[in-house]
């Protein structure tokens, strides 16, 4: 799954409501994240070295 930061644009590897796949927490700041399908642009290890949606 991929979680969307709002203000950047940058698609993670991770959820809404946990962590994403390079450690930023998505609870704080809740209303800047939202579920996504789109392809992890995310270029930090831990989203990067991950499947790419």
């Amino acid at each position: 799954m991929a979680v969307k930061h709002t203000p950047t644009g940058v698609v993670h590897q991770g959820n809404k409501g946990g962590k994403t796949g390079c450690g930023v927490d998505t609870k704080k700041h809740d209303s800047h994240w939202v579920s996504s399908h789109q392809k992890i642009t995310r270029e930090k290890n831990g989203c990067r070295n991950q499947i790419k949606i």
